[in-house]
């Protein structure tokens, strides 16, 4: 899928590596949508990818003056577990919680939504909304624009090939602005917006001084709704007003039809969504959506510490690749251009993971990346690369069960036991996260991993019950 992965180590090292390569290079961080992508054969130029995880400066949030600053490696997680995201920008923090589920949330960055440019992306509309601009950088200088202005089409944008995106600054939102992010799709989990939107008001008392309404899904780039934020202005969230704003919300929706909905219902769910987002604005609701304690499926680093990141390209039979799995120091020479599924399984020999869809929606290669939980079948190969991983077969072993793994066999949860690997992984990284977890922290957790036996009953009743014995 590339012949060349070079683990980036300063923003320097990857303006280079683009100028050079150009057309045949991609940036890379989460790989959520690319590596699939490439799978696809959708970039078939793409030679080398251009790692930025390990580059401490891109994978930051920072309050600068007036402004959020989110480093081109910061993850959805990151957004919603950021206390100024949420006071400041909370659209974003909504807007990240609809993303996916925690494995793509701990992966997919905020900057790889916004550059893949689809219109149903979640994290553009708010962003819009918000009136976001993004910093652009090559070895001929520096531009700053307004996100709006960053889109041409369906998957197209300005970015030029020897430019890297390196950040998205946010005006912060003022205690007299309220914000609300809305989106609906097939399902309440791992699920690509049908239509979404994002609203922020500025209130002056009671009355609207200035209204932003962004709509996602419904063309070909994000929309205004133009009329219905001139039809605010001037006036109070009463019901009669949020009707109004909410048809011409509809009227400004030019969406088609495709397998996943017609254009009429579309624009009949545009007009549903600012009523609601209007409405929870007004009631004050818009936080409650939002956990006080997101579950993140994030934990400890192993006590045994990372090993140290080196800056080398990871090329086949020159470099290789040097990894820790299960507390176990690997050295592959090959499998340099396969995901990290399948390093584990055929060039490792650790089988527990299973390769169920490889698209990231079934959850059955979860493993742990430096701490998170991840889709192991979206993750490049060389990412592992001084990196720790943890897979099924580190959780336990036939003497030693995890908690998890037991109850699993009391409560009868494994059934078929494909799908075990990945649901035994997300909860054993909840109880690590939340020892006591909620009935609905629990289901958030399990959210990225499918069972095709449909009994979801039996697997919660098994986590509740580990949790019930992890905290004695």
């Amino acid at each position: 899928m590339w012949q060349e992965y070079v683990n980036a180590e300063s923003i320097s090292q990857v303006l280079s590596v683009l100028a050079e390569k150009k057309e045949e290079a991609r940036v890379i961080a989460g790989g959520t949508d690319l590596v699939l992508e490439l799978r696809q054969g959708l970039h078939e130029p793409i030679q080398t990818l251009i790692d930025i995880t390990r580059i401490e400066d891109l994978c930051q949030i920072r309050l600068e003056g007036d402004f959020l600053r989110l480093g081109a490696g910061v993850t959805h997680n990151q957004c919603l577990a950021d206390p100024n995201i949420r006071e400041f920008a909370l659209p974003l923090a909504l807007a990240s919680w609809e993303v996916g589920a925690p494995q793509i949330r701990n992966a997919g960055t905020v900057v790889g939504n916004l550059v893949t440019a689809s219109p149903a992306n979640d994290t553009i509309v708010p962003l819009i909304a918000l009136k976001a601009r993004l910093e652009i950088q090559s070895l001929k200088g520096e531009r700053v624009i307004p996100l709006k202005d960053f889109y041409t089409g369906v998957r197209k944008h300005v970015l030029q090939p020897d430019e890297l995106v390196t950040a998205v600054l946010i005006p912060k939102m003022t205690p007299n602005q309220k914000g609300v992010f809305l989106k609906l799709g097939l399902r309440k989990a791992q699920a690509i917006s049908l239509v979404s939107m994002a609203g922020v008001l500025t209130l002056d008392g009671d009355q609207i001084s200035k209204a932003t309404i962004a709509l996602g899904a419904v063309a070909p780039t994000i929309i205004h709704a133009e009329s219905a934020e001139k039809y605010l202005v001037g006036k109070t969230l009463t019901e009669e007003n949020i009707l109004s704003a909410a048809e011409l919300a509809k009227e400004s929706a030019r969406p088609i039809d495709d397998i996943r909905g017609s254009a009429a219902y579309r624009q009949e769910i545009a007009r549903v969504l600012v009523q609601r987002g209007l409405e929870q604005i007004a009631s004050g609701e818009v936080l409650s959506r939002l956990p006080d304690s997101p579950v993140l499926l994030v934990g400890k680093m192993p006590e045994n510490g990372k090993l140290k990141s080196i800056s080398v390209p990871l090329a086949p039979g020159k470099e290789p690749i040097i990894t820790r799995i299960n507390g176990v120091e690997y050295t592959f020479e090959e499998g340099h251009h396969q995901t990290l599924l399948h390093l584990i399984r055929d060039h490792a020999g650790l089988t527990g993971s299973k390769a169920g869809c490889e698209e990231g929606e079934c959850g059955a290669c979860t493993v742990y990346l430096d701490g998170k939980a991840v889709m192991s079948c979206l993750v490049p190969a060389p990412r592992a690369h001084r990196a720790e991983i943890i897979t099924i077969e580190g959780l336990g072993d036939e003497e030693h069960l995890h908690p998890v793994q037991k109850t699993f066999i009391d409560e009868g949860a494994v059934q078929c036991g494909y799908c075990t690997p990945g649901f035994i992984m997300s909860a054993a990284k909840l109880l690590e996260e939340i020892p006591h977890p909620s009935h609905s922290q629990i289901k958030t957790a399990i959210s990225g991993n499918l069972c095709r036996c449909t009994g979801y009953y039996k697997i919660v009743r098994a986590i509740e019950e580990a949790s019930k014995k992890e905290g004695g």
